[in-house]
Parts: structure tokens; C-alpha cells; sequence
């Protein structure tokens, strides 16, 4: 599919659960109309979260998918009683949004959502009900349970937005797939296998015809993108919301791509753990996915690869503070034809230089750290924990060549379903991290059945509470020393290192240390090798006027 022109007016923003649950006057009553003052806005939701991640909307959906797939009366009683649950929540709080009076449109738009909600909720019954006597819910049908969370919390955002005046349409995207390529599941498998992540270029063009069919309406649409080959869980992963919404992006050729949730963009370090954390104003594409694969939970990595196809800039901001700038993330490249990217001042809402101004994207850049045009840095950008893991290392035992070793281990793992996060090898030996919640929700019984299998292959040891601290700064492969001073931190803080592993992509390097030792190590290292003082360090320099 050829890039679509940008479309300077249109602006694409993603609100997830949270944001939803507790912020929607904030949304739909100062952040939305705001932007409307000077552009387009699409806006894609995620489903509604409650008090806690286990009273959400989505938790309270695979409650019922557990409850459907166990026989009896008593789990249809269950599942009944949480479908009133999430029914009655959704009214009650569709009815404090629009309130009370006596605006006669308010009060329409208040009765259709709520038939709509109600409507959503009992085919969701029927549709459960009828699993559970076949005593079978397929991954997809799973995916199209989880699906109706999305779909109420639209229903409540374009219902919420009509009560503060603004002309909204609820979007759903169940039948994108269908509509993109064809209705046999074979079909659909056969162009995804083929296809690869371009698979999601059809879609983005579909939806976009439906974004433009809302008119001079706000579309609001389900972060729920249909039916996936082998299952969107499975296809795409959780973060299948922020996909959708780079799709709506792509899909319109909008000028700025927004992530909405509820801190302030991305920070040096997490600020709940580094109090000395700074948000940082830009990060490059790449290393906002290798954040978010080591534990920042920035984007989804498929997210990146559609904008920065399309050449168009991914925005996180605050809901909590919607004046603030956030972080903004260029696409690397330019593809050609496509132009320069058209916003790179700190926030959108302020002056947005053009290509040619005498404020240009090289100088925003080089403020912030990136040189050239390869956009080389002279200090690691972050630094990042992923905790829970657990190091597997093997020894093999066998006179048997490298590949032929790591062929098998790899062949196992696979049987596992094991995902191995960081990797060292040598001709007889192996040491791998790994994810602990990757191997099983039942911890220990996972490990050993994983290590019972690879045991045949050599002599397996397991270290477990450990975790992965990531130093990642854009081309630091070219940082000469920048190795050397991370590890002589640690060793001088007598942080023990268990694995090491530098990235292929030249982003990162990655360490495992004991998961007790972990807030040190980062705090060491986001000290000294990012050269960022630590808190008490910058009160003493402005207590003596430094």
C-alpha cells in the first residue's frame, strides 16, 4: 500500500483503561474539545478499568471465559452474575456522565447508549451461554469476548462527549478482517503467513474508509480490530489497542499519533524507583521499542513499525496533565516522497515549525541529545528493569557441534513456549534469561518441566529472582567506553553480573544482576554512566547555588 498523504487536520488519540475509568470528564470535557479548537480528532478506546487491574472490565471478561468453559450450574450462575456486574457498572456510570436535567437530547443520547449497553451485555450471555452447552470457546470467540469491553467503553465515551456538546459516532471494527481480505479463516491465515506485518497495511486502508464515513462526527473507536488469524491475543499481543490506534493513524494520514495515560511520557528512569528520573522531551523510534520489551511498557513494537512506515510522529502525554509536553517520537527514516515530519516543538498545541522554519527537527534533535543524521548519542539515553527472571544455564554434555546443541535446545524451549528475553553462547555451554511468567502461571511446576526436558541434552542449573537492567541509548555500539563504565559502576557497588548480552541492534546493553540487587544497580548506573545526579545530590547543589 503506498503511503497516504498527510492529512495535516486530523490528530489520532488512544485512551486506555485507566484513563477511562477514573479521567473521562477530564477527556471528554477539556482534552478533547481543546484539540477540536484546531484539528480533527479520532479517538480509540481501550476497555474501562475499575478501582483495581481485578475489578476491570477486561479481568471481569475472562472471568466469564473461565466460567463458560467449566461445566454446571453453579459457573453458569457465576457468569451470569458477573455479566449484571459489568452491565450495571457500565450504566451507572453512562448515567452519572450524562446527568440529570431536563435537555431533551441528553436525554436520548442517554437512552440509546443505554439500550445499546444492555443490548451488548445479553448477546454476550446468549453467546456464553451457547459455549458452555458445547463445552468449547475458541481462541477468536475468546478474542471477541474480551472485545465487548472495548465496545462499552466507546459507547460511554461518544455518549459522554455528546453531553458536552461534541457530534460523536461509536466505530466498530469486528468485521475489519472480513472486509480487508476474505471471510474464510483459511484465507485470512494464508495472507497473514504471507504477509507478515504488512498484513496490518489492508486494514489500516479499511479503516480509515470508516473513519472518513463518520463525517464531521468525532469517530470513536474499539481498540478490538477483529477476528485475527490464529487470534488477536496470539497475532498481535497484548497492547492491540495502541496497533489499532497507529492504524487509524495510518490509515487517515494524521499529522501526530497520541498515547494517553498517566504519566507524563517517558522518563530516564522510572521515577517511582529514581527519584533524579527526567522525562525526556524525544526518544528514537527504536528505542522506545527496546524500552518497551525490557520492561518500560512504552508501545507496542508493531505500533512503532506502522508510524514509522507512514512517517508519522507517536506523542505519549499525560491525561493528568494535558498542558504538559510529554514525549514525542519521530520515525527514523523519512520514506520517500512522504516529506519531512511536520511537528517538532515540544507540544503540539504550541508553534509547530515547518520544514524550512528557523526552528528544524535537526535542532530539536540536537537539543535533546541526537547528533547527525544517524541521530548519535553521547551518553545511554535510559536505564530499565524487567524483573521475574529466571537464568537457565546448560552445559552440554554431548560431542556434538554448537548448532546442532543449540538446534535442540531451541526446538525444546519452542515446545515449551518458552520466549528467551537474553542469550550468551559458547561451543558446549548456553545461559539464557527467561521470563518467569513466560514459562506458566504455575511457577515452579513450569521450570521443572522445562528443565526435566533440556536435562537430556546436558547438565541444567536454575538461578531464579533475578532480573534484566537495560541501558539503552540510540547507536551506543558507537559510544567508545560506554561498556567499560557501566561495568566498573557496578563493580564498584559490588553489583555481582551473572549475564551480558549486547544487542544486534546496537541499542542496548543488557545485563542480569539478583532482582535484590536491582534498584542499586539502576540507580548506580542512571547516576553515574547517564550522568544524571542523584536526587539528594541536586538539592545539595541548589542549596549552595550551583
Amino acid at each position: 500500500m503506498a503511503t497516504k498523504e498527510i492529512d495535516s487536520s486530523w490528530v489520532v488519540q488512544k485512551y486506555g483503561g485507566t484513563s477511562l475509568g477514573k479521567l473521562l470528564d477530564t477527556i471528554s470535557g477539556t482534552i478533547v474539545p481543546g484539540f477540536l479548537e484546531k484539528f480533527r480528532v479520532a479517538i480509540v478506546c481501550s476497555a474501562r478499568s475499575g478501582t483495581s487491574k481485578s475489578k476491570g472490565t477486561t479481568s471481569l471478561l475472562l472471568e466469564c471465559i473461565n466460567h463458560a468453559m467449566t461445566p454446571g450450574a453453579a459457573s453458569m450462575k457465576k457468569l451470569d452474575s458477573i455479566i449484571d456486574t459489568i452491565r450495571d457498572e457500565h450504566l451507572h456510570t453512562l448515567s452519572s456522565e450524562i446527568g440529570g436535567g431536563d435537555d431533551e437530547a441528553k436525554i436520548r443520547t442517554g437512552e440509546g447508549a443505554a439500550t445499546s449497553i444492555a443490548e451488548d451485555c445479553e448477546q454476550l450471555r446468549e453467546f456464553l451461554h451457547a459455549a458452555q452447552t458445547v463445552g468449547e470457546l475458541s481462541p477468536r470467540s475468546q478474542d471477541r469476548v474480551l472485545a465487548v469491553g472495548e465496545k462499552l467503553a466507546c459507547r460511554i465515551m461518544a455518549s459522554s462527549l455528546e453531553s458536552n456538546g461534541i457530534s460523536a459516532e461509536v466505530v466498530l471494527l469486528d468485521d475489519i478482517v472480513e472486509r480487508a481480505y476474505a471471510t474464510s479463516v483459511r484465507e485470512q491465515e494464508a495472507a497473514y503467513d504471507k504477509l507478515g506485518s504488512h498484513f496490518f497495511e489492508a486494514l489500516a486502508e479499511e479503516i480509515g474508509k470508516r473513519i472518513m464515513s463518520c463525517e464531521d462526527r468525532v469517530p470513536v473507536l474499539t481498540g478490538f480490530f477483529g477476528a485475527m488469524p490464529y487470534s488477536l491475543l496470539q497475532s498481535v499481543g497484548h497492547g492491540y489497542s495502541d496497533l489499532c490506534a497507529a492504524m487509524c493513524a495510518v490509515g487517515i494520514g494524521a499529522r501526530e499519533l497520541q498515547v494517553w495515560k498517566e504519566v507524563d511520557g517517558i522518563f530516564t528512569a522510572d521515577p517511582t524507583k529514581v527519584e533524579s528520573a527526567r522525562l525526556l522531551l524525544t526518544v528514537t523510534a527504536e528505542e522506545a521499542s527496546e524500552l518497551t520489551y525490557y520492561g518500560s511498557e512504552v508501545i507496542h513494537p508493531l505500533t512503532m513499525e506502522q508510524i514509522r512506515k507512514a512517517n508519522i510522529p507517536l506523542r505519549l502525554k499525560n491525561v493528568k496533565n494535558p498542558a504538559g509536553a510529554g514525549t514525542i517520537i519521530y520515525p527514523s527514516s523519512t520514506p520517500s516522497g512522504s516529506g519531512s515530519p511536520l511537528n517538532c516543538s515540544p507540544s503540539l498545541l504550541h508553534t509547530v515549525p515547518r520544514s524550512g522554519s528557523s526552528t528544524p527537527l535537526s535542532t530539536f534533535m540536537i537539543a535533546n541529545g541526537y547528533h547527525g543524521e544517524s541521530q548519535q548519542r553521547r551518553t545511554p539515553t535510559a536505564v530499565t528493569v524487567k524483573d521475574s527472571i529466571v537464568v537457565i544455564n546448560v552445559l552440554s554434555h554431548r560431542n556434538t557441534k554448537s548448532h546442532g546443541f543449540l538446534a535442540q535446545l531451541f526446538e525444546r524451549l519452542d515446545h515449551h513456549k518458552v520466549v528467551v528475553d537474553l542469550i550468551t553462547t559458547s561451543e558446549k555451554s548456553i545461559s539464557l534469561a527467561v521470563s518467569a511468567s513466560a514459562l506458566a502461571s504455575d511457577g515452579t511446576l513450569a521450570i521443572r518441566r522445562v528443565t526435566e526436558d533440556i536435562e537430556k541434552l546436558g547438565t541444567v542449573t536454575i538461578t531464579e529472582k533475578m532480573a534484566i537492567v537495560s541501558v539503552v541509548g540510540h547507536k551506543m555500539r558507537n559510544m567508545v567506553g560506554v561498556a567499560g563504565e557501566v561495568f566498573s559502576t557496578l563493580a564498584g557497588a559490588r553489583v555481582n553480573i551473572y549475564l551480558i548480552s549486547q544487542g544486534a541492534s546496537e541499542i542496548n546493553i543488557s545485563f542480569v544482576v539478583k532482582e535484590a540487587e536491582a534498584l542499586l544497580a539502576m540507580n548506580i548506573v542512571h547516576e553515574k554512566v547517564l550522568k544524571i545526579p542523584a536526587h539528594s545530590e541536586q538539592e545539595n547543589s541548589f542549596i549552595k547555588g550551583l
